[in-house]
């Protein structure tokens, strides 16, 4: 058999092009003494990817040129040299973009196949819904009756974050880019309000949206959006900064209004983080959100585009704007 892999060959100027990945093909890998090897059933594209791309530090070390991306991946054990993991198990973790993956186990957990269907172990009942989960409920503290505005509302973070602040007794406002997706923010997810930041007046709609103000808002985009956002701000409100995606090609530094002298007036808290600041408590997470999902309290979408080779394309058309909810690349059938 044969193993295709997705190297980065060079690092990204501004937005992602294609000629920055490169499909390779090699001999499936050979496990050994406590591994397992992995056929990749679906891998997961992800904005923050775009960061590790700069070849710069932060919260988690770069991708080196030459070596194949990783990302979060739902695949089958084929084989197994480890006690805690046999043949036909459906795992995920973070593994190779490739056909197939060797693990010694520790960046693998088992799925279980009885609470979601399995390509939610990487979308709703994976990272993004974990994201959302303690960062809205940890950070944000919702309380009925508050107002929560919601940016990137129709990504896989945004819209259950949004559902979240619903089934919470909250006031939802999401901001989102088509008419497609705002329409499914309210007619399927029960949004109270959307608002299209290409085409409506941000500043207005957010006035009427928000009459008492802002108490609670979920920032996954930054930029100007998220500028218009912070002047509405309540006494006490709670900022959660999850993402910046309007930033993540900009070449040189985004600059905007200083909003200390905001937060200060209004007593406000603002708090970026990462969903592996609550790895201790991962399994209140996915217990909640697959008792949501099977509930049929908390719905979702996956955008699924077929075939490894189209992954690269999948990641850039997370910065287009291709995706409502979840993208996904299917690699192989289930």
């Amino acid at each position: 058999m044969e193993n295709r892999s997705i190297l980065l060959v060079s690092r990204p100027e501004g937005m992602p092009k294609p000629e920055n990945f490169k499909l390779t093909t090699a001999a499936v890998p050979e496990i050994g003494t406590g591994e397992v090897l992995i056929r990749t059933i679906y891998l997961s594209v992800d904005p923050y990817m775009r960061g590790r791309m700069r070849g710069v530090k932060t919260y988690v070390d770069p991708f080196e040129l030459g070596e194949v991306l990783t990302g979060g991946v739902i695949g089958k054990v084929i084989e197994s040299n480890h006690e805690d993991f046999q043949p036909g198990d459906i795992v995920e973790g973070r593994l190779n973009w490739a056909d197939h993956s060797v693990s010694d186990g520790a960046n693998i957990r088992k799925i279980d196949l009885d609470l979601a269907p399995i390509s939610t172990g990487i979308g709703v009942v994976g990272m993004p819904g974990l994201t959302a989960y303690f960062g809205l409920l940890d950070i944000g503290k919702p309380k009925k009756g508050e107002t929560v505005v919601v940016s990137g509302a129709a990504g896989a973070v945004g819209s259950t974050v949004g559902q979240i602040a619903k089934i919470k007794g909250c006031h939802v406002v999401g901001i989102a880019g088509t008419e497609e997706k705002c329409a499914y923010l309210k007619d399927e997810l029960a949004f109270d309000h959307v608002i299209n930041y290409k085409t409506d007046d941000i500043r207005k709609k957010l006035k009427e949206y928000c009459p008492d103000g802002v108490d609670v808002y979920f920032d996954n985009v930054g930029g100007h959006i998220s500028d218009e956002v912070l002047w509405r701000i309540n006494y006490q409100a709670r900022i959660v900064v999850c993402g910046q995606i309007s930033a993540y090609n900009l070449q040189s530094a985004d600059k905007g209004p200083r909003i200390q002298g905001q937060l200060i007036q209004k007593s406000a808290l603002m708090k970026g983080f990462i969903v592996g600041d609550y790895m201790d408590q991962h399994n209140e997470g996915y217990e909640q959100l697959s008792k949501w999902v099977s509930e049929g309290s908390i719905k979702y979408r996956e955008n699924i585009i077929e075939g490894l080779e189209n992954a690269p394309d999948a990641f850039i058309g997370l910065f287009r704007g291709d995706n409502l909810g979840k993208q996904l690349v299917r690699v192989s059938e289930e």
